[in-house]
């Protein structure tokens, strides 16, 4: 069986590419209405305990997503 996004959900998996402490520990995606979006979470230390910190943005293209544009049209613009 394929592995299936569904709707309000997501992953996030130990990021192994961080490249600074600023980087996130944990990165994925979620999917909100239809919409995929980049997921990054940092494991911090409060005053209650452990926590994640999270940042959601727009699922930024891929190099290898990347469709080159159509054939030239042959129109002047």
């Amino acid at each position: 069986m394929a592995f299936e996004k569904r709707e309000g959900t997501g992953c996030l998996f130990k990021n192994e590419k961080a490249t600074s402490d600023k980087a996130p520990g944990y990165t994925g995606y979620i999917l909100i209405n239809g919409t995929e979006y980049d997921l990054s979470a940092w494991l911090k230390d409060g005053k209650k305990g452990k926590f994640f910190s999270l940042s959601v943005k727009p699922k930024q293209a891929r190099q290898d997503d990347y469709t080159p544009p159509p054939e030239d049209s042959g129109l002047p613009f």
